[in-house]
């Protein structure tokens, strides 16, 4: 495997890992946090370590029109409405099943691939792997999926709206910021992030909720340094680098990630389902590859053969 390539599965692994504990870290922080505050603060931390990963790596800031536009546009439609989104459902429906929601994402990474890159098309293989993944994902949860539609309907509509944005916004970026920096595009939208929802959130929300405990500086800390500048950098240099629909796919195995740290962090106990589902999710991700590891061995054999 070329150093390229060694990078890109490492990096696939990072955020897996790092969006599978995600989930857990933005509930912890909602016990004493307010829903848009905690958004507004993690991106706005998040921006000022990215400014000064910037300055000291002399990393220009594109600052042409398709670039502002593109800056604009991730932070109303990639930060500011989809997290917000998220953390106010996290308030009503439970973690879990929020990252199984959130699955759904490949499935509108797909439509608009179809819209954006008619030529490339999707594939038999790519299709058939986030079908098998989803069944997965349906099969870990499936104990999970009853809820009192009466309290939690709005907060699952909230994380369906927020991946459909989401599977829009990594299609658009896919196509025009390729020129972008991986670490630069991320730290205009995010800066805007907090700059609207910090104050937003103390106007608005209930400010006497809030409560700068232990658990609620750690959620804070590590989605702003861990859960956004490692992941989304990670993220969108990934994302000039492989198939946008096969970078969705991490989104199925954040689920899993989440269930392995709840049975080694909560003693929460593990049953058939989640390895049946585990399996459908692997063997997804498999066929998503599958026409890209065929070519990668028909090339290998090639160069053999030379």
């Amino acid at each position: 495997m070329t150093g390229e390539k060694t990078k890109i599965v490492l990096g696939y692994i990072l955020i897996c890992l790092i969006w599978g504990s995600t989930w857990l870290a933005i509930k912890i922080g909602l016990d004493t946090l307010t829903p848009m505050f905690a958004v507004g603060l993690r991106f706005f931390i998040a921006a000022i370590v990215l400014y000064l990963i910037i300055r000291f790596n002399n990393i220009k800031l594109q600052t042409d029109s398709r670039s502002i536009n593109l800056y604009l546009f991730m932070g109303v439609f990639s930060f500011i409405i989809p997290f917000t989104l998220v953390y106010w459902a996290e308030q009503f429906v439970p973690t879990g099943l929020t990252s199984v929601l959130f699955a759904i994402f490949p499935f509108w990474v797909i439509l608009f691939s179809r819209i954006a890159f008619p030529i490339e098309g999707i594939g038999m293989y790519k299709l058939f792997g986030v079908i098998t993944g989803f069944i997965g994902i349906g099969i870990i949860f499936k104990n999970e999926l009853s809820l009192d539609f009466g309290n939690s309907t709005l907060g699952i509509l909230a994380v369906i709206l927020s991946a459909t944005m989401q599977g829009g916004v990594v299609v658009v970026i896919k196509k025009y910021g390729k020129e972008l920096n991986p670490v630069s595009m991320n730290f205009v939208p995010l800066l805007i992030t907090g700059f609207v929802l910090i104050p937003i959130g103390l106007l608005f929300e209930d400010s006497s909720q809030l409560a700068y405990s232990n658990n609620a500086l750690f959620s804070i800390l590590y989605l702003s340094i861990v859960g956004t500048v490692i992941a989304f950098t990670t993220y969108f240099w990934l994302l000039k680098r492989i198939n946008v629909v096969i970078l969705s796919l991490s989104s199925f195995v954040t689920p899993i990630i989440a269930l392995l740290l709840g049975w080694f962090f909560l003693d929460e106990k593990l049953n058939l389902n989640h390895f049946i589902g585990s399996s459908l999710v692997l063997i997804g991700i498999l066929f998503a590859n599958f026409g890209g590891l065929l070519k990668y061995y028909k090339e290998v054999s090639r160069l053999r053969n030379v």
